[in-house]
């Protein structure tokens, strides 16, 4: 490749009087990026492998040069103390079939994703045994968690083609990531360009995106919008899903760096079964507008940053499609300052953070004594985190610790994390960490009633202390890692059967949960020949409950997960991609052989399903055609609840791209 520049960055070939003098000696440039959640990473230039791309999150602009090979480093100004496990990336996984976030983590061992619909229609985020309310969603590092149910979380206005990566950031301690942050990556495929898709297929599938992205020396700008629907397939299974976009980065010199990000999302969907198996005539509609404005300032051996953010979320749900039931508002503002200063002795970080939820709704928080249009409830809450973080590294070995303490209505607690890394020899890593966490309740688990169901007020936030051990090797064209943990959990939160309330389900945190798992991926990648990728991930989850209940969710974990990738290239412009995924669950649910007969059921086990997807494509200058086939081989599998999701669907599209 060429070297093609359109702005001169800062680059240095000798540092003295620091830790990092010693890349003085290699003789080659040093280029220091940004990354999210006020991560700084340092791209080190060394010719002689395959060329890779360091997509960042806070800096918008691609340098392509001639053929390098790239190692980083990061440390996070953030309260985390750990390392990134990647979940998806965009330039190794671009010719799989999959149309959707959901389907793209679906194949991570890390994740367990629970859908209740096709082309994620409704789905949540399980990490490593954890609930999908245990989960921080992150995007370009900013939280946008809904603080009254995970449900909503991870309802982002953002298309796959805009996410250049998802990664699980590991021992964020302290309140939100009970389990682990889940954070998607905005980047714009090339500096300028514009971008066409449609798509169509079975069961009145239909889809368009168009996205773009401009750059002018300092500043860049990607935006997307786009629309998805289908008549579903099977009854009251139809959905429609509007997106739209837009990232904004302007490099101010003097002034700092700024990054804007705002996002709005439209659907509704046909919910068969979603939230009552038996009920086949559910029915939701979701809308939410998101932004946030980030700010990063260096200034010799200090840097500062800041950040803004706000989510606004509307919920209406028809246990009746065309009759509203239930409605909610909910508002979630966020605010974070932190500054570095980097010295002898290692990075230093001292920084805060602060949360604001608030909800209406018609059944959740505290009864109005004056009803606010359709909501006769509110509530609001204050959370916050204080923390002081100090990273160092040598020339083989990096340790970070943080400590500080969490802000909530329910007290103050403490929190903490540490990390070491041992580097001892080329492309070779052992990792090792420990952190504590806790979630609150949301609004849901607080006060949802039903005719089955029963709220309690009572309860108090989860707590878990976290290990986790890991290595990570990468020679040439090949790629190892393997990964173990244990989560020691209290106090944790779920519906329970009681007898002696009226056989409902009560929510309360009786148990406590101690889960051991361990993680395996590997895989092959070579740009030319016949055999271009092949990857292959197992994980594996055991959990041990210390109480003797009837709990609706906590049991329910995917206790044995395996993948297989495959992609090969023919007749110079064809590839054909496959994934062969194995799912065994662990937990049972209710079966209702007779929509709307709640009186007639029985309890099955989750069984085993093997789901096999495929792309055929072709590709030539700014077009590309593809079909694809999910589910060849038409199992009838289910997520949730014996909720029955899609048997083969097959699609086709183009794409058309233009631009450099």
């Amino acid at each position: 490749m060429e070297n093609i520049q359109t702005k001169q960055y800062p680059c240095f070939k000798r540092w003295s009087r620091k830790n990092w003098s010693v890349f003085a000696s290699l003789h080659r440039y040093v280029t220091i990026g940004v990354l999210s959640v006020g991560m700084s990473i340092l791209l080190l230039a060394t010719q002689g492998a395959s060329a890779q791309t360091a997509d960042t999150t806070a800096v918008l602009k691609t340098l392509r040069i001639r053929e390098v090979g790239v190692t980083g480093s990061q440390t996070a100004p953030a309260r985390n103390a750990q390392s990134h496990t990647p979940l998806f990336d965009r330039k190794a996984q671009a010719p799989a079939p999959v149309q959707t976030l959901e389907a793209a983590l679906r194949l991570a061992p890390s994740v367990d994703v629970r859908e209740r619909g096709g082309k994620g229609t409704q789905a949540d985020i399980f990490i490593r045994g954890g609930s999908f309310d245990q989960t921080m969603v992150l995007l370009n590092g900013i939280d946008f968690t809904d603080a009254r149910t995970g449900h909503q979380s991870h309802a982002l206005p953002v298309d796959l083609d805009c996410i250049s990566a998802v990664e699980l950031i590991d021992g964020v301690p302290g309140v939100g990531a009970y389990a682990g942050a889940v954070n998607i990556r905005t980047a714009p495929l090339r500096p300028t360009y514009l971008r066409l898709e449609a798509s169509g297929g079975q069961y009145g599938y239909g889809y368009g995106n168009l996205s773009g992205a401009v750059s002018a020396g300092r500043f860049s700008v990607l935006g997307a919008a786009s629309y998805r629907r289908s008549d579903g397939y099977r009854h009251n299974t139809d959905f429609s899903n509007y997106n739209a976009f837009v990232r904004a980065t302007y490099d101010g010199g003097r002034a700092g760096f700024f990054d804007l990000q705002a996002g709005w999302q439209d659907r509704d969907f046909g919910s068969n079964g979603f939230y009552a198996a038996y009920n086949p005539d559910q029915w939701e509609h979701t809308a939410t507008a998101l932004g946030s404005l980030r700010w990063l300032k260096t200034a010799g051996r200090f840097s500062l940053g800041a950040a803004a953010s706000y989510r606004k979320n509307f919920d209406r749900y028809d246990w009746t499609r065309g009759t509203a039931m239930n409605r909610h508002n909910t508002d979630n503002v966020g605010a974070k300052l932190w500054a570095d200063c980097d010295w002898a002795a290692g990075v230093t970080t001292v920084g805060g953070d602060y949360a604001f939820n608030h909800i209406y709704s018609t059944n959740l928080g505290d009864k109005l004594s004056v009803p606010e249009g359709h909501y006769t409830h509110a509530k609001a809450r204050h959370t916050g985190n204080l923390w002081l973080r100090h990273a160092k590294r040598w020339r083989h070995f990096d340790a970070a610790a943080s400590a500080g303490v969490s802000l909530t209505p329910y007290g103050t607690s403490a929190l903490w994390s540490l990390s070491a890394g041992y580097a001892p020899a080329a492309g070779l890593r052992l990792e090792a960490g420990a952190w504590q966490s806790m979630r609150l309740p949301t609004f849901t688990d607080l006060y949802y009633t039903s005719p089955a169901q029963i709220n309690n007020l009572d309860l108090t936030p989860e707590h878990a202390v976290t290990y986790r051990l890991g290595v990570d090797y990468l020679k040439r064209s090949w790629n190892l890692s393997a990964q173990a943990y244990y989560r020691s959990g209290r106090d944790i939160i779920d519906w329970v059967w009681r007898e002696d309330m009226g056989s409902k389900w009560h929510s309360e945190q009786t148990s406590s949960l101690d889960t051991f798992g361990i993680e395996l991926a590997g895989g092959y990648t070579v740009s030319e020949g016949f055999l271009r990728r092949v990857t292959l991930s197992y994980g594996y989850i055991t959990t041990d409950r210390n109480a003797d209940v009837i709990a609706k969710s906590a049991m329910d974990f995917m206790r044995h997960k395996a993948a297989l990738a495959v992609e090969v290239h023919f007749l110079r412009r064809m590839s054909l991609a496959l994934t062969g995924s194995v799912y065994d669950r662990n937990g049972s649910y209710t079966h209702y052989p007779e929509p709307g007969n709640a009186s007639l059921n029985e309890e099955r086990d989750y069984k085993p399903y093997f789901l096999l997807d495929g792309r055929l494509q072709w590709e030539k200058g700014i077009c590309r055609l593809y079909v694809d086939a999910t589910n060849i081989t038409d199992t009838r599998y289910c997520d949730i609840g014996g909720i029955r999701l899609p048997g083969f669907w097959c699609t086709g599209g183009v794409t058309l791209t233009i631009g450099k």
